[in-house]
Protein backbone atom coordinates (compact mmCIF):
# COMPACT_ATOMS: atom_id res chain seq x y z
CA UNK A 1 0.00 0.00 0.00
CA UNK A 2 1.03 3.64 -0.21
CA UNK A 3 -0.48 7.12 -0.41
CA UNK A 4 -4.23 6.82 -0.96
CA UNK A 5 -4.99 10.54 -0.95
CA UNK A 6 -3.50 13.89 0.00
CA UNK A 7 -4.99 17.19 1.09
CA UNK A 8 -3.88 20.81 1.03
CA UNK A 9 -5.53 22.55 4.00
CA UNK A 10 -5.10 25.77 6.02
CA UNK A 11 -4.90 26.00 9.79
CA UNK A 12 -6.66 29.15 11.10
CA UNK A 13 -7.49 28.46 14.76
CA UNK A 14 -10.65 30.58 14.54
CA UNK A 15 -12.20 27.99 12.24
CA UNK A 16 -12.69 25.95 15.43
CA UNK A 17 -16.04 27.23 16.77
CA UNK A 18 -14.87 27.30 20.37
CA UNK A 19 -12.04 29.61 19.28
CA UNK A 20 -13.85 31.62 16.62
CA UNK A 21 -16.97 32.34 18.70
CA UNK A 22 -18.84 33.35 15.57
CA UNK A 23 -15.91 34.63 13.50
CA UNK A 24 -15.67 31.21 11.86
CA UNK A 25 -18.76 32.17 9.84
CA UNK A 26 -16.49 34.45 7.83
CA UNK A 27 -14.78 31.37 6.38
CA UNK A 28 -17.78 29.08 6.19
CA UNK A 29 -16.67 27.84 2.77
CA UNK A 30 -13.36 26.68 4.19
CA UNK A 31 -15.11 24.94 7.08
CA UNK A 32 -17.45 23.13 4.70
CA UNK A 33 -14.49 22.04 2.57
CA UNK A 34 -12.78 20.75 5.72
CA UNK A 35 -15.83 18.63 6.55
CA UNK A 36 -15.73 17.11 3.08
CA UNK A 37 -12.04 16.31 3.57
CA UNK A 38 -12.80 14.63 6.90
CA UNK A 39 -15.59 12.55 5.38
CA UNK A 40 -13.31 11.42 2.55
CA UNK A 41 -10.59 10.40 5.00
CA UNK A 42 -13.12 8.47 7.06
CA UNK A 43 -14.16 6.57 3.93
CA UNK A 44 -10.51 5.73 3.13
CA UNK A 45 -9.81 4.55 6.71
CA UNK A 46 -6.03 5.08 6.51
CA UNK A 47 -3.63 3.29 8.82
CA UNK A 48 -1.51 6.41 9.18
CA UNK A 49 -1.98 10.13 8.65
CA UNK A 50 1.18 12.10 7.88
CA UNK A 51 0.98 15.82 8.65
CA UNK A 52 3.58 18.32 7.49
CA UNK A 53 3.18 21.47 9.58
CA UNK A 54 5.09 24.76 9.45
CA UNK A 55 4.37 25.22 13.17
CA UNK A 56 5.95 21.96 14.31
CA UNK A 57 9.60 22.00 15.40
CA UNK A 58 11.58 23.64 12.59
CA UNK A 59 15.32 23.78 12.02
CA UNK A 60 17.29 25.60 9.34
CA UNK A 61 19.13 22.52 8.06
CA UNK A 62 17.18 19.53 9.40
CA UNK A 63 13.70 18.00 9.17
CA UNK A 64 12.33 17.01 12.57
CA UNK A 65 10.12 13.93 12.81
CA UNK A 66 8.23 13.91 16.10
CA UNK A 67 9.32 10.94 18.26
CA UNK A 68 7.42 9.01 20.92
CA UNK A 69 4.28 6.91 21.14
CA UNK A 70 1.65 9.63 21.48
CA UNK A 71 1.10 13.38 21.78
CA UNK A 72 -1.54 15.83 22.89
CA UNK A 73 -2.32 19.51 22.67
CA UNK A 74 -5.07 22.06 23.21
CA UNK A 75 -6.18 25.45 21.95
CA UNK A 76 -5.39 27.22 25.22
CA UNK A 77 -3.23 29.88 23.58
CA UNK A 78 -6.28 30.79 21.50
CA UNK A 79 -8.67 30.99 24.45
CA UNK A 80 -10.16 27.50 24.22
CA UNK A 81 -8.13 25.25 26.52
CA UNK A 82 -11.12 22.91 26.80
CA UNK A 83 -10.62 21.80 23.19
CA UNK A 84 -8.04 19.04 23.39
CA UNK A 85 -6.52 16.77 20.78
CA UNK A 86 -4.85 13.46 21.68
CA UNK A 87 -3.41 11.08 19.14
CA UNK A 88 -1.17 7.99 19.02
CA UNK A 89 1.99 8.22 16.91
CA UNK A 90 3.03 5.66 14.31
CA UNK A 91 6.38 5.05 15.95
CA UNK A 92 7.41 2.33 13.51
CA UNK A 93 6.82 4.65 10.55
CA UNK A 94 8.73 7.53 12.15
CA UNK A 95 11.69 5.29 13.02
CA UNK A 96 11.74 3.75 9.54
CA UNK A 97 11.67 7.18 7.92
CA UNK A 98 14.48 8.45 10.16
CA UNK A 99 16.48 5.30 9.38
CA UNK A 100 16.03 5.69 5.64
CA UNK A 101 17.09 9.33 5.83
CA UNK A 102 20.18 8.34 7.80
CA UNK A 103 21.19 5.69 5.27
CA UNK A 104 20.75 8.19 2.44
CA UNK A 105 22.70 10.91 4.22
CA UNK A 106 19.58 13.07 4.24
CA UNK A 107 19.10 15.57 7.12
CA UNK A 108 15.95 14.23 8.77
CA UNK A 109 15.33 12.33 12.00
CA UNK A 110 13.69 12.19 15.41
CA UNK A 111 16.42 14.02 17.33
CA UNK A 112 16.05 17.58 18.58
CA UNK A 113 12.57 17.41 20.11
CA UNK A 114 11.73 20.85 21.57
CA UNK A 115 7.94 20.96 21.43
CA UNK A 116 6.21 17.75 22.43
CA UNK A 117 2.76 19.33 22.46
CA UNK A 118 0.84 19.32 19.21
CA UNK A 119 1.00 22.60 17.30
CA UNK A 120 -2.06 24.31 15.82
CA UNK A 121 -0.89 23.55 12.28
CA UNK A 122 -1.45 19.91 13.21
CA UNK A 123 -4.42 20.28 15.54
CA UNK A 124 -6.73 22.24 13.22
CA UNK A 125 -6.79 19.47 10.58
CA UNK A 126 -7.11 16.79 13.28
CA UNK A 127 -10.04 18.66 14.88
CA UNK A 128 -12.12 18.07 11.76
CA UNK A 129 -10.76 14.60 11.00
CA UNK A 130 -11.43 13.37 14.54
CA UNK A 131 -15.09 14.30 14.19
CA UNK A 132 -15.39 11.59 11.53
CA UNK A 133 -12.54 9.13 12.07
CA UNK A 134 -10.20 8.08 14.83
CA UNK A 135 -8.71 4.76 13.71
CA UNK A 136 -5.32 6.12 12.66
CA UNK A 137 -1.85 6.83 13.98
CA UNK A 138 -0.04 10.07 13.29
CA UNK A 139 3.35 11.01 11.87
CA UNK A 140 4.12 14.69 12.45
CA UNK A 141 6.87 16.33 10.42
CA UNK A 142 8.36 19.79 10.71
CA UNK A 143 9.71 21.78 7.80
CA UNK A 144 13.14 23.35 7.38
CA UNK A 145 15.10 26.18 5.80
CA UNK A 146 16.57 23.79 3.24
CA UNK A 147 15.81 24.16 -0.49
CA UNK A 148 12.41 23.21 -1.88
CA UNK A 149 14.01 20.27 -3.68
CA UNK A 150 14.92 18.77 -0.30
CA UNK A 151 11.32 19.10 0.86
CA UNK A 152 10.22 17.27 -2.28
CA UNK A 153 12.79 14.56 -1.63
CA UNK A 154 11.50 14.10 1.92
CA UNK A 155 8.07 13.42 0.43
CA UNK A 156 9.58 10.75 -1.83
CA UNK A 157 11.07 9.06 1.24
CA UNK A 158 7.70 9.16 2.99
CA UNK A 159 6.16 7.35 0.05
CA UNK A 160 8.91 4.74 0.06
CA UNK A 161 8.39 4.03 3.76
CA UNK A 162 4.65 3.66 3.26
CA UNK A 163 5.32 1.08 0.55
CA UNK A 164 7.89 -0.81 2.65
CA UNK A 165 5.58 -1.01 5.66
CA UNK A 166 2.48 -1.74 3.56
CA UNK A 167 0.73 1.25 5.11
CA UNK A 168 -2.28 2.98 3.63
CA UNK A 169 -1.58 6.62 4.35
CA UNK A 170 -3.21 9.98 3.88
CA UNK A 171 -0.97 13.03 3.62
CA UNK A 172 -2.05 16.36 5.09
CA UNK A 173 -0.15 19.42 3.83
CA UNK A 174 -1.02 22.03 6.44
CA UNK A 175 -0.38 25.63 5.50
CA UNK A 176 -1.98 29.01 4.98
CA UNK A 177 -1.33 31.02 1.84
CA UNK A 178 -0.33 34.69 1.77
CA UNK A 179 -0.62 36.77 4.94
CA UNK A 180 -0.58 40.07 3.00
CA UNK A 181 -3.91 40.15 1.20
CA UNK A 182 -5.40 43.36 2.54
CA UNK A 183 -4.82 46.44 4.64
CA UNK A 184 -7.63 45.33 6.94
CA UNK A 185 -5.71 42.16 7.81
CA UNK A 186 -3.26 41.81 10.71
CA UNK A 187 -0.20 41.97 8.43
CA UNK A 188 -1.24 44.58 5.87
CA UNK A 189 -1.02 44.39 2.09
CA UNK A 190 1.68 43.55 -0.42
CA UNK A 191 1.00 43.09 -4.11
CA UNK A 192 2.87 39.78 -3.97
CA UNK A 193 0.18 38.42 -1.65
CA UNK A 194 -2.69 38.14 -4.16
CA UNK A 195 -0.16 37.25 -6.88
CA UNK A 196 1.09 34.25 -4.91
CA UNK A 197 -2.40 33.07 -4.03
CA UNK A 198 -3.55 33.20 -7.65
CA UNK A 199 -0.54 31.23 -8.78
CA UNK A 200 -0.61 28.63 -6.03
CA UNK A 201 -4.33 27.94 -6.38
CA UNK A 202 -3.85 27.44 -10.11
CA UNK A 203 -0.91 25.12 -9.54
CA UNK A 204 -2.56 23.12 -6.78
CA UNK A 205 -5.96 23.06 -8.42
CA UNK A 206 -4.44 21.31 -11.43
CA UNK A 207 -1.87 19.22 -9.51
CA UNK A 208 0.87 20.86 -11.60
CA UNK A 209 3.33 20.07 -8.82
CA UNK A 210 6.50 20.62 -10.80
CA UNK A 211 5.82 24.34 -10.74
CA UNK A 212 6.05 24.40 -6.94
CA UNK A 213 9.80 24.04 -7.27
CA UNK A 214 9.96 26.87 -9.79
CA UNK A 215 8.41 29.54 -7.56
CA UNK A 216 11.02 32.19 -6.70
CA UNK A 217 12.02 32.29 -3.04
CA UNK A 218 11.68 36.09 -3.18
CA UNK A 219 7.99 35.78 -4.09
CA UNK A 220 7.38 33.28 -1.27
CA UNK A 221 9.00 35.61 1.25
CA UNK A 222 7.26 38.77 0.06
CA UNK A 223 3.90 36.99 -0.05
CA UNK A 224 4.31 35.87 3.55
CA UNK A 225 3.07 32.34 2.87
CA UNK A 226 3.52 29.51 5.36
CA UNK A 227 2.36 26.45 3.45
CA UNK A 228 4.51 26.22 0.34
CA UNK A 229 7.03 23.80 1.83
CA UNK A 230 4.27 21.57 3.20
CA UNK A 231 2.74 21.44 -0.27
CA UNK A 232 6.11 20.55 -1.76
CA UNK A 233 6.64 17.64 0.65
CA UNK A 234 3.17 16.41 -0.33
CA UNK A 235 4.10 16.64 -4.02
CA UNK A 236 7.09 14.39 -3.41
CA UNK A 237 4.89 11.85 -1.62
CA UNK A 238 2.68 11.74 -4.72
CA UNK A 239 5.57 11.55 -7.20
CA UNK A 240 4.63 9.62 -10.30
CA UNK A 241 1.08 8.87 -9.18
CA UNK A 242 -1.88 9.55 -11.39
CA UNK A 243 -4.09 11.79 -9.25
CA UNK A 244 -7.50 13.38 -9.56
CA UNK A 245 -7.25 16.92 -8.25
CA UNK A 246 -10.15 18.96 -6.95
CA UNK A 247 -10.15 22.56 -5.76
CA UNK A 248 -12.73 22.76 -2.98
CA UNK A 249 -12.40 26.32 -1.71
CA UNK A 250 -10.40 29.51 -1.49
CA UNK A 251 -11.11 32.39 0.90
CA UNK A 252 -9.18 35.34 2.28
CA UNK A 253 -11.57 37.59 4.22
CA UNK A 254 -9.21 38.23 7.13
CA UNK A 255 -6.18 39.21 5.03
CA UNK A 256 -4.82 35.65 4.98
CA UNK A 257 -5.41 33.15 2.18
CA UNK A 258 -7.02 29.79 2.95
CA UNK A 259 -7.10 27.15 0.22
CA UNK A 260 -8.39 23.56 0.26
CA UNK A 261 -7.55 21.07 -2.51
CA UNK A 262 -7.83 17.29 -2.61
CA UNK A 263 -5.81 14.67 -4.47
CA UNK A 264 -7.10 11.15 -4.93
CA UNK A 265 -4.68 8.59 -6.30
CA UNK A 266 -6.45 7.00 -9.25
CA UNK A 267 -3.73 4.54 -10.19
CA UNK A 268 -0.12 3.63 -9.72
CA UNK A 269 2.76 5.64 -11.01
CA UNK A 270 2.02 7.35 -14.29
CA UNK A 271 3.22 4.95 -16.97
CA UNK A 272 4.79 7.70 -19.13
CA UNK A 273 6.75 9.27 -16.28
CA UNK A 274 7.84 5.91 -14.90
CA UNK A 275 9.01 4.75 -18.34
CA UNK A 276 11.04 7.93 -18.89
CA UNK A 277 12.63 7.64 -15.45
CA UNK A 278 13.38 3.93 -15.89
CA UNK A 279 14.89 4.52 -19.32
CA UNK A 280 17.25 7.29 -18.24
CA UNK A 281 18.27 5.72 -14.93
CA UNK A 282 19.08 2.41 -16.63
CA UNK A 283 21.08 4.13 -19.35
CA UNK A 284 23.05 6.26 -16.88
CA UNK A 285 23.85 3.27 -14.65
CA UNK A 286 24.50 0.60 -17.28
CA UNK A 287 24.93 2.35 -20.62
CA UNK A 288 22.15 0.18 -22.04
CA UNK A 289 18.89 1.20 -23.65
CA UNK A 290 15.90 -0.64 -22.18
CA UNK A 291 13.44 -2.67 -24.20
CA UNK A 292 9.76 -1.71 -24.14
CA UNK A 293 8.49 -3.29 -20.90
CA UNK A 294 5.35 -5.40 -20.67
CA UNK A 295 2.15 -4.06 -19.16
CA UNK A 296 2.13 -0.57 -20.67
CA UNK A 297 -1.14 1.05 -21.76
CA UNK A 298 -2.19 0.03 -25.26
CA UNK A 299 -1.84 3.55 -26.66
CA UNK A 300 1.86 3.55 -25.76
CA UNK A 301 2.63 0.35 -27.67
CA UNK A 302 0.20 0.58 -30.60
CA UNK A 303 0.26 4.30 -31.44
CA UNK A 304 2.90 6.71 -32.71
CA UNK A 305 3.14 10.36 -31.67
CA UNK A 306 5.62 13.11 -31.01
CA UNK A 307 6.70 13.46 -27.40
CA UNK A 308 8.90 15.74 -25.33
CA UNK A 309 10.64 14.57 -22.17
CA UNK A 310 11.66 17.31 -19.72
CA UNK A 311 13.97 16.91 -16.75
CA UNK A 312 14.20 19.34 -13.85
CA UNK A 313 16.63 19.44 -10.97
CA UNK A 314 15.47 21.38 -7.94
CA UNK A 315 12.91 23.14 -10.10
CA UNK A 316 15.43 24.20 -12.76
CA UNK A 317 15.41 22.77 -16.28
CA UNK A 318 18.08 20.07 -16.63
CA UNK A 319 17.27 18.79 -20.11
CA UNK A 320 14.47 18.68 -22.67
CA UNK A 321 14.41 16.77 -25.93
CA UNK A 322 11.44 15.84 -28.08
CA UNK A 323 9.98 15.13 -31.47
CA UNK A 324 7.20 16.98 -33.27
CA UNK A 325 5.93 13.78 -34.87
CA UNK A 326 6.49 10.15 -34.03
CA UNK A 327 9.72 8.79 -35.54
CA UNK A 328 9.95 5.59 -33.50
CA UNK A 329 7.79 2.48 -34.10
CA UNK A 330 5.69 3.26 -31.01
CA UNK A 331 5.02 6.03 -28.51
CA UNK A 332 6.73 4.00 -25.80
CA UNK A 333 9.93 3.85 -27.84
CA UNK A 334 9.58 7.58 -28.48
CA UNK A 335 9.56 8.22 -24.73
CA UNK A 336 12.52 5.91 -24.11
CA UNK A 337 14.63 7.53 -26.81
CA UNK A 338 13.76 11.09 -25.81
CA UNK A 339 14.28 10.46 -22.10
CA UNK A 340 17.81 9.26 -22.75
CA UNK A 341 18.44 12.17 -25.11
CA UNK A 342 17.13 14.70 -22.59
CA UNK A 343 19.58 13.33 -20.03
CA UNK A 344 22.73 12.98 -22.10
CA UNK A 345 22.29 14.70 -25.48
CA UNK A 346 20.75 18.09 -24.79
CA UNK A 347 23.53 20.39 -26.05
CA UNK A 348 22.64 23.08 -23.50
CA UNK A 349 23.68 20.91 -20.54
CA UNK A 350 26.40 18.47 -19.58
CA UNK A 351 25.20 14.84 -19.31
CA UNK A 352 23.28 13.84 -16.21
CA UNK A 353 25.41 11.96 -13.67
CA UNK A 354 24.32 9.01 -11.53
CA UNK A 355 24.58 11.19 -8.42
CA UNK A 356 21.94 13.54 -9.83
CA UNK A 357 19.28 10.92 -10.54
CA UNK A 358 17.55 11.17 -7.17
CA UNK A 359 17.17 14.94 -7.61
CA UNK A 360 15.42 14.79 -10.98
CA UNK A 361 11.73 15.19 -11.72
CA UNK A 362 10.26 14.17 -15.05
CA UNK A 363 7.44 15.26 -17.31
CA UNK A 364 6.33 13.80 -20.63
CA UNK A 365 4.31 15.85 -23.12
CA UNK A 366 2.56 13.82 -25.80
CA UNK A 367 1.78 15.99 -28.81
CA UNK A 368 -1.49 15.97 -30.68
CA UNK A 369 -1.72 16.52 -34.43
CA UNK A 370 -0.57 19.98 -35.51
CA UNK A 371 -3.02 22.13 -37.49
CA UNK A 372 -2.21 25.20 -39.56
CA UNK A 373 -3.82 28.42 -38.34
CA UNK A 374 -4.38 31.79 -39.94
CA UNK A 375 -2.95 33.99 -37.23
CA UNK A 376 -1.94 34.51 -33.58
CA UNK A 377 -5.55 35.18 -32.56
CA UNK A 378 -6.16 31.42 -32.84
CA UNK A 379 -3.54 30.64 -30.16
CA UNK A 380 -3.86 30.36 -26.40
CA UNK A 381 -0.61 30.00 -24.43
CA UNK A 382 -2.23 27.82 -21.78
CA UNK A 383 -3.95 25.42 -24.18
CA UNK A 384 -1.93 25.32 -27.40
CA UNK A 385 1.70 24.86 -28.29
CA UNK A 386 2.96 26.62 -31.39
CA UNK A 387 5.13 25.69 -34.38
CA UNK A 388 6.57 28.47 -36.52
CA UNK A 389 8.25 27.67 -39.82
CA UNK A 390 9.89 29.38 -42.75
CA UNK A 391 11.15 26.92 -45.32
CA UNK A 392 13.33 24.33 -43.61
CA UNK A 393 13.60 26.37 -40.40
CA UNK A 394 11.11 25.24 -37.78
CA UNK A 395 10.68 26.12 -34.13
CA UNK A 396 8.34 24.65 -31.51
CA UNK A 397 7.24 25.77 -28.07
CA UNK A 398 5.08 23.76 -25.69
CA UNK A 399 1.99 25.28 -24.06
CA UNK A 400 1.53 26.36 -20.45
CA UNK A 401 5.16 27.15 -19.67
CA UNK A 402 6.14 29.11 -16.58
CA UNK A 403 6.93 32.75 -17.37
CA UNK A 404 5.33 32.76 -20.82
CA UNK A 405 2.04 34.60 -20.48
CA UNK A 406 1.27 36.01 -23.92
CA UNK A 407 0.94 34.68 -27.45
CA UNK A 408 3.47 37.26 -28.60
CA UNK A 409 6.09 35.89 -26.20
CA UNK A 410 5.30 32.34 -27.28
CA UNK A 411 5.74 33.09 -30.97
CA UNK A 412 8.87 35.20 -30.41
CA UNK A 413 10.63 32.40 -28.49
CA UNK A 414 9.62 29.83 -31.11
CA UNK A 415 11.07 32.16 -33.78
CA UNK A 416 14.33 32.43 -31.85
CA UNK A 417 14.59 28.65 -31.54
CA UNK A 418 14.17 28.34 -35.32
CA UNK A 419 16.55 31.21 -36.15
CA UNK A 420 13.74 33.14 -37.86
CA UNK A 421 13.90 36.93 -37.65
CA UNK A 422 11.05 38.98 -36.29
CA UNK A 423 10.28 40.57 -39.66
CA UNK A 424 10.26 37.31 -41.64
CA UNK A 425 6.96 35.72 -42.63
CA UNK A 426 6.14 32.44 -40.95
CA UNK A 427 3.61 29.66 -41.15
CA UNK A 428 1.87 29.10 -37.81
CA UNK A 429 0.62 25.76 -36.55
CA UNK A 430 -0.92 24.93 -33.20
CA UNK A 431 -1.20 21.68 -31.29
CA UNK A 432 -2.47 20.41 -27.96
CA UNK A 433 -0.56 18.18 -25.56
CA UNK A 434 -1.34 15.69 -22.84
CA UNK A 435 1.08 16.31 -20.02
CA UNK A 436 2.20 13.54 -17.71
CA UNK A 437 4.01 14.43 -14.51
CA UNK A 438 5.13 17.84 -13.27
Amino acid sequence: MSVAAAYMVPHPPLIVPEVGRGQEQGIAGTAEAYRRVAEEIASIRPDTIVVASPHAVMYQDYFHISPGTEAAGDFGQFGAAQVKIEVPYDTEFADELAGLAGREGFPAGTEGERQRELDHGTMVPLYFINERYSGYRLVRIGLSGLPLADHYRLGVYIRQVAERLCRTIVFIASGDLSHYLGEEGPYGYRKEGPEYDRKIMDIMGRADFGRLLEMPEALLWKAGECGHRSFTVMAGALEGDAVEASRLSYEGPFGVGYGVCTYHVTGGRDAYVHLAMHALETYIRTGEKIEVPAGLPVEMTKQRAGAFVSLKKRGVLRGCIGTIQGVQPSLAEEVIENAISAGVRDPRFHPVTEEELTDLTYSVDVLGTAEEIEGPEMLNVKRYGVIVSNGWRRGLLLPNLEGIDTVEEQIDIARQKAGIGGSERVKLERFEVVRHGG
